[in-house]
């Protein structure tokens, strides 16, 4: 029998070291929804704060539980703690709910019946989105628009050429403006979220495009011409201004010499002194509707 974990809690709650990730925010994560139903004998999630989201893994972790299995659920009480144990009601499971550290955590044993599971799976899973004419998933950015930074950004990217990549992909709404040109000659699609890069995969059927699941600022160093990105600023839903500023670094370490690095940010976000410090020429193309555009040339 398999233990299952899926993302990161904090270790007041004893995560198991041994047991397989399962978190699609991980790079090399085994897939909740490849788990065998039945097979595993323990989960223990750390639920996301999405609603839909989160319906979505707690289904698919008592689908791979087999009946007696336990179940350990963990989420911040403003993130959707306080309906944790409502929604594993809704599924027939019949939890303990106790306080802990600013959270709410749900503890139980999977019944010989649950119901519902098949229905909240589907609504939370990859699929087209209507009006978008796109695939994405949610708990994606932006999963179901187009994020307005990011429209401002391509409204403003000039036809580049070369090698690039798109920093952030997401579902790959600024890789198919970018790919526009037929100056690239390659495109390389990077994001955390595997959901992000499978809804990408789909969505933008370029030979040019290649597709990476990893940390954008783990990449080390290339020559490539561009880099495009909508940067995110938010970690497990808290703001956190290193991400941009770890992309910035990110973008300048991956550009040749001359390389331009094209960036959207929320206004308020602080990105300047890193653009200054990481190259050599920095240019504010456009500030309108609480969005800054920023050209960067190594």
């Amino acid at each position: 029998m398999t233990r299952l974990l899926y993302g990161r809690p904090p270790a007041v709650f004893d995560p198991p070291a041994d047991a397989v990730q399962t978190s699609p925010l991980i790079p090399g994560s085994t897939p909740l929804d490849t788990i065998a139903p039945g097979s595993a004998e323990a989960v223990t999630v750390y639920a996301p704060p999405g609603a839909v989201e989160r319906r979505h893994v707690l289904a698919l972790a008592l689908r791979a539980l087999r009946p007696g299995g336990r179940l350990d659920v963990m989420t911040p009480k403003d993130k959707g703690g306080g309906r944790l144990k409502g929604e594993l009601a809704a599924f027939g499971v019949a939890a303990e709910d106790t306080p802990k550290a600013h959270h709410r955590r749900c503890i139980a044993l999977r019944p010989q019946a649950v119901e519902g599971l098949d229905a909240a799976i589907a609504a939370g899973a990859l699929q087209q989105v209507p009006g978008l004419e796109a695939w994405s998933q949610p708990g994606v950015f932006a999963w179901d628009r187009i994020d307005a930074g990011t429209a401002l950004l391509a409204e403003h990217l000039p036809p580049l050429k070369g090698r690039g990549a798109d920093l952030g992909c997401g579902y790959g709404a600024l890789a198919l403006v970018a790919l526009r040109s037929p100056a690239i000659t390659e495109l390389r699609l990077v994001d955390l979220d595997r959901r992000a890069i499978e809804a990408a995969r789909r969505n933008v059927e370029d030979p040019r495009a290649r597709f990476d699941w990893a940390d954008a600022r783990t990449l080390g160093t290339d020559d490539l011409d561009f880099v495009v990105t909508n940067p995110p600023f938010h970690d497990g839903g808290q703001e956190d201004r290193r991400l941009g500023q770890g992309f910035v670094r990110a973008a300048a370490g991956l550009l040749g010499k001359g390389g331009v690095l094209w960036l959207v940010a929320n206004r308020h976000l602080p990105y300047e002194a890193d653009l200054d410090a990481a190259f050599r020429r920095v240019r504010l193309v456009e500030e309108v509707s609480g969005y800054k555009v920023y050209e960067a040339t190594k």
